[in-house]
């Protein structure tokens, strides 16, 4: 099994990814709110340095989402497929980040 994580800094299209999971079949995902280091050190006036950084982040954007999936090795391909066909090319600034880790031991899912 596999681990996926995905941070999606295009919170507008959540709902249009999960809806897309679904329709393929995908279920079990967990979506939690972050927030990235530089935009956090953003906010803090004792880096001044980290301020400038404000002017370069998406002012409108305070936070990301974090999905975590447990699949099966088999399901990764297609679920990454999935995620860039609503996402997008993540390469692309402000987008998102995705990897997978392997999962060595799962209790609590089939």
């Amino acid at each position: 099994m596999q681990l996926l994580l995905m941070v999606l800094n295009q919170v507008e299209l959540l709902d249009p990814l999960l809806e897309a999971m679904m329709e393929q079949g995908v279920r079990g995902a967990t979506i939690l709110s972050s927030t990235g280091m530089a935009r956090e050190l953003s906010k803090h006036e004792d880096f001044p340095l980290f301020g400038t950084l404000r002017m370069l982040l998406d002012s409108d954007r305070e936070e990301s989402k974090t999905i975590f999936m447990a699949l099966k090795e088999e399901e990764v391909p297609r679920v990454k497929e999935i995620i860039r066909s609503v996402v997008g090319d993540l390469s692309r600034p402000d987008t998102g980040v995705l990897f997978t880790l392997p999962i060595l031991d799962v209790e609590g899912i089939s």
